[in-house]
């Protein structure tokens, strides 16, 4: 639980004093319990400590294990403990105190560079193998901590953030233009195609699910687990898929809120963060602890614009959520005096690149901050969701169901389906045969342009949009996705994993609380991936194993809720609206300035101004012209301040 940093001489040379109190200096703006470092000839390694977890009190991190000739810089908390209590054959008497940091290098004692198989958890960490003469460090498999690396023919230096690098001689604040164009071009919310690269020349990153190995002056990079989305677990009955469900999640909470500090969790009415927040509060209940949640809502004077099946205030569902649940402090946060525009210099210090995640920028940073205020040390997400615990899309299923002609269950659960949320089948079949066969049913294209917002010169200098084609990346067209290819490219491509891991990682070293995600367990993912997908889809209920694991946990306002789903961010235009006139004076002279010309579409920027200026709406908020505009000005302010 640290911030760790190093720095590894090629040619074996001593290390600058000025390069190693650079480096650990450009972290003393963190909150933190220790500051601790080793040196020997040729290598370096500090971390900044923030102490979450009870075994991490007082720990030795960097830590030198004499008899192993090893040691280990780690930002890490392992959830499989007990599991590696028994592989690596750890003495019971042992077992209370040893920390991740020795876990970690047991691990690798045993395993070598195939160790990060058997950890679970949330990691980074750095080995410096004396014996051996070589670097090894891996990230997890989502990369919910980052690490970020630099290497010349002289030094090999890393660190969990990107400004201590900065401060070193021989790197440079020079912009990777390659970076930028990706994160232009991109239309989507992920930020690059390359999860190796970062935002500034010469420095990479250690991609989710890999390994970096450092010998003899050069890199390999190596991807250590591939998740397989084929293999079936086959149970008898419904009941027995719900029990082994269960015992898998909240053993995956149970590790998450493994904590001395207090334990806080991020909660909205819907089923994902509300089946964390039941496993975690009736699990504290036996410590005699309480769960601290937080919900953001909207300002008392938000109009709701959106359909009757969307809604912007939670508030009743969140309320239903912890009456029922229990043994919770609950907090309900409207960051009345807070606002995307009003964020931006905060994040990009903070997060140190552009964004694409204003819509809830404002929320996701008060719940930090609020969250630290109450000495949360562990704040519980459910995230990852989507894909794992609350997967089940039911229109996808029932295209599936069609396509392979079984028809008696299809209408069967169209049928169910139809009566549980109150529409007709008739209009519910419509939409099933527009998936199914699109180019004989559908009456309207559900594709729509992309506005560009690159410049085009840029992106030929680049090659970007080749890059982005060969990659399967869509760049003009939106077309409403297959779940099911989603899922897959989801858990296939490392990319779109980063970004979370960067929030996380950044606002947990600035609040000192540690965002931990249950639905993004390993073990609960594998266990999603494994088992028919009619677990997921059954009698009229998408998201259905979820819903049966959470009987007696969630009230069934929230747990057989199909009617209604929370659309968070979705008064952030509105929040703005005090604003908006130095807004669109910004834009104004965003255009105008050279600087941005090399790498925006001006042009494009100016209609929409013209189009914007005199008439927000709230409703725009998720307008893909409303997205131009607040990527290109974050963009803006990120060339002019850091480049």
């Amino acid at each position: 639980m640290s911030a760790i940093a190093g720095i590894h001489s090629i040619k074996s040379n001593d290390i600058p004093l000025e390069h190693r109190v650079d480096l650990m200096k450009g972290l003393s703006h963190f909150p933190a319990d220790d500051v601790q470092t080793w040196q020997k000839g040729n290598m370096y390694l500090g971390s900044h400590l923030q102490w979450i977890t009870p075994e991490s009190v007082g720990e030795s991190n960097p830590l030198h294990h004499r008899e192993m000739n090893l040691v280990i810089a780690a930002d890490a908390i392992i959830d499989n403990r007990i599991e590696l209590f028994e592989r690596l054959q750890i003495p019971i008497y042992k077992r209370d105190k040893i920390t991740d940091t020795e876990l970690i290098l047991e691990a690798y004692q045993k395993w070598e560079d195939d160790s990060p198989k058997y950890l679970i958890g949330d990691f980074a960490f750095i080995i410096w193998d004396e014996g051996k003469n070589q670097i090894f460090g891996a990230r997890d498999f989502s990369g919910t901590r980052t690490l970020y690396y630099f290497l010349n023919q002289e030094y090999f230096a890393f660190c969990t953030t990107l400004k201590p690098l900065l401060a070193l001689p021989y790197i440079t604040r020079k912009l990777n233009e390659s970076w930028l164009a990706e994160y232009l071009a991109i239309p989507g919310m992920y930020e690059t195609i390359d999860a190796n690269t970062a935002i500034y020349q010469g420095i990479k990153q250690i991609p989710p699910s890999h390994t970096l190995t450092l010998k003899n002056g050069q890199i390999n990079l190596s991807r250590y687990i591939k998740l397989d989305v084929d293999k079936q677990i086959i149970y008898k009955t419904n009941e027995d898929y719900e029990e082994a469900f269960k015992d898998i999640f909240q053993t995956a909470v149970n590790s998450r809120i493994r904590t001395n500090r207090n334990v806080g969790a991020q909660l909205s009415g819907g089923l994902d963060s509300g089946s964390v927040v039941g496993y975690a509060a009736r699990e504290l209940v036996k410590q005699g602890r309480k769960l601290h949640t937080y919900s953001y809502i909207p300002p008392s004077d938000f109009k709701q614009w959106t359909p009757k099946h969307r809604i912007a205030d939670e508030t009743p569902y969140i309320q239903s959520t912890v009456q029922y649940v229990g043994n919770i402090k609950d907090n309900y946060l409207a960051f009345n005096n807070r606002n995307p525009y009003s964020e931006i210099d905060t994040w990009l210090e903070t997060y140190e690149m552009p964004y694409k995640f204003f819509h809830n920028s404002f929320w996701v940073r008060g719940v930090y901050e609020m969250a630290s205020q109450d000495g949360v040390g562990t704040l519980l997400n459910g995230a990852r969701g989507n894909w794992s615990v609350s997967w089940g899309p039911y229109l996808d299923y029932q295209t599936l169901l069609l396509k392979q002609r079984k028809f008696l269950l299809f209408y069967k659960e169209l049928d169910a389906y139809s009566k549980n949320i109150g529409v007709k089948k008739s209009k519910i079949f419509s939409k099933v045969l527009n998936k199914a066969y699109p180019t004989v049913f559908s009456k309207h294209n559900f594709s729509y342009k992309i506005p560009s917002f690159i410049n085009q010169d840029f992106a030929s200098q680049t090659g970007v949009f080749n890059k982005l084609i060969s990659n399967d990346i869509e760049l003009h067209e939106y077309k409403t996705p297959n779940a099911y290819e989603a899922r897959k490219k989801c858990f296939d491509q490392v990319t779109f994993w980063n970004s979370n891991g960067t929030v996380n990682t950044k606002l947990s070293l600035k609040y000192k609380l540690w965002n931990r995600d249950p639905t993004n367990d390993l073990r609960v993912i594998k266990f999603c991936l494994s088992i028919p997908e009619s677990q997921f889809v059954q009698n009229g209920f998408d998201r259905a194993l979820i819903r049966r694991a959470t009987k007696g946990i969630l009230p069934e306002k929230v747990r057989l809720n199909q009617r209604v789903r929370g659309i968070q961010g979705s008064d952030s235009l509105f929040r703005m609206l005090p604003l908006w006139k130095d807004f669109i004076l910004e834009l104004e002279t965003l255009v105008k300035d050279p600087l941005i010309k090399e790498y925006l579409n001006t042009e494009a920027i100016k209609n929409i101004i013209a189009n914007l200026k005199n008439n927000p709406r709230s409703e725009n908020v998720f307008d893909l012209d409303f997205a131009f505009l607040m990527r290109s000005l974050i963009t803006y302010r990120f060339l002019k301040k850091y480049i």
